[in-house]
């Protein structure tokens, strides 16, 4: 899987990475307007609702995430295929009508990458508690971890992403026996 579907993945959940039009993101600051979802309905019709939690939350996005979006939208296959991405509705991830994608279409994407580089299994979700246990690793605190995960409460952040990882719990002993000097 490429960095920049990881990226995408971790900072919004499946149906609220497939609901983002262009105007959600705003490249001079790097910032991820997450304000919608796809959700199913009715005789498994798409369509947009509001985000888990009825709030929109922005995200500072990565350079490299933001410089591969930038990319994709200047993509010349859109405009051949009659799509102008100038278009402030125009979804950033559509199907090849220009349509709501799928949302079984990531498992597909991410089962065959784990398929042909023969990687172990992992969900779209999975890569989301993945991406939070590294971010305390990485020295995020855990108000910051909850604004990146749009969690309405720190408590919910704590009560399921505060499993400790060994590389973790290996630091916590090195960081105690340095600060007591042994």
């Amino acid at each position: 899987m490429s960095y920049f579907a990881y990226s995408l993945s971790v900072a919004c959940v499946k149906g609220e990475a497939l609901a983002l039009t262009w105007n959600d993101l705003n490249f001079t600051t790097n910032e991820l307007r997450i304000n919608k979802a796809l959700s199913r309905g009715k005789d498994s019709r798409l369509y947009i609702k509001s985000t888990k939690t009825g709030a929109a939350r922005t995200i500072k996005m990565d350079d490299k995430t933001m410089a591969v979006l930038k990319e994709w939208k200047q993509k010349q296959d859109y405009l051949v295929l009659g799509f102008n991405t100038l278009q402030r509705k125009q979804l950033v991830f559509s199907n090849e009508h220009n349509e709501y994608m799928q949302p079984t279409k990531t498992r597909k994407w991410i089962i065959h990458a784990q398929n042909k580089y023969q990687l172990g299994t992992i969900t779209t979700h999975g890569l989301r508690h993945t991406h939070c246990l590294l971010l305390f690793e990485a020295g995020a605190s855990l108000k910051e971890v909850q604004v990146s995960l749009g969690h309405t409460e720190v408590k919910i952040t704590m009560d399921i992403y505060t499993h400790v990882t060994q590389k973790a719990k290996d630091e916590a002993i090195l960081k105690f026996a340095s600060y007591i000097e042994i």
